[in-house]
């Protein structure tokens, strides 16, 4: 039987899905994170799968999400898109250490993978853990800079007032740039990744996740079958059955 439970560790909340029999036991671990102004419980049908297959997954609450809400309406909780990002890439790791510590996690293999907001935390996460062994992005982005440069113009565009100074949104920019998988794909030192991106997405560009992967297939020239694109001619921002499948797969082969 798969379990479900509700943990909070150092005030994250999070959903800890695992098959009962296996619960003390070491497993792959996946950590799966949710999209903006969605939630942890929204992702259950991608831990169940994976729980399916003997994984460990952990489902967290970003900030501001779900049980960590604070009533903000969409217009305020959008200015804080990159801080919620970086935010859940510092937490990953108070995450991963505690289940490290309970020796829960079975000889390093750590999984991570999200949708929209948390394919983009993923691909930022990759930028700072090695301990990530394998990774999933479903509509993400690795290009932090240049995707926080087209949430501006279209802000400005609009005229939607900021509430930062010309200086804070530089400092915002630049403070991304450590992020940035773009700007460092050497740190993704061949570790299998898998993307789904659907053509038609307004949300998350398309062209950007789809120039970074074409720029690092010479990364993995050694070993092709670690990248794969999966590119969805019809689909917008909403991740198809098939993008579901492949991703339990992916971690079913590779972690």
């Amino acid at each position: 039987m798969i379990i479900i439970e509700k943990q909070y560790i150092s005030n994250i909340p999070l959903l800890h899905i695992v098959k009962e029999e296996k619960k003390e036991k070491a497993l792959p671990l996946v950590f799966f994170i949710h999209g903006f102004t969605s939630a942890k419980e929204h992702n259950l049908h991608f831990a169940y799968l994976l729980a399916e297959k003997g994984m460990r997954v952990v489902l967290p609450e970003a900030l501001y999400h779900g049980e960590r809400e604070e009533q903000l309406t969409q217009e305020e909780l959008a200015p804080r898109f990159w801080e919620i990002v970086t935010n859940e890439i510092k937490e990953l790791e108070v995450l991963k250490n505690h289940f490290e510590q309970e020796n829960l996690i079975e000889k390093g293999r750590i999984g991570a993978a999200g949708t929209s907001m948390g394919g983009i935390v993923t691909l930022g996460a990759l930028t700072q853990y090695e301990w990530i062994t394998t990774a999933v992005s479903l509509m993400g982005s690795p290009a932090y800079v240049e995707f926080f440069d087209q949430q501006l113009a279209f802000m400005r565009e609009k005229k939607i007032e900021l509430p930062f100074t010309e200086g804070q949104i530089e400092q915002q920019r630049d403070k991304l740039k450590r992020f940035d998988l773009s700007l460092q794909p050497d740190k993704l030192k061949m570790r299998p990744l898998l993307f789904w991106h659907g053509k038609q997405d307004g949300t998350v560009p398309f062209a950007l996740t789809r120039r970074f992967y074409e720029s690092i297939i010479p990364l993995y020239e050694a070993r092709p079958g670690l990248l794969h694109f999966i590119e969805d001619e019809r689909a917008g921002h909403k991740v198809s059955r098939e993008g579901l499948l492949k991703t339990v797969e992916w971690f079913d082969a590779h972690l």
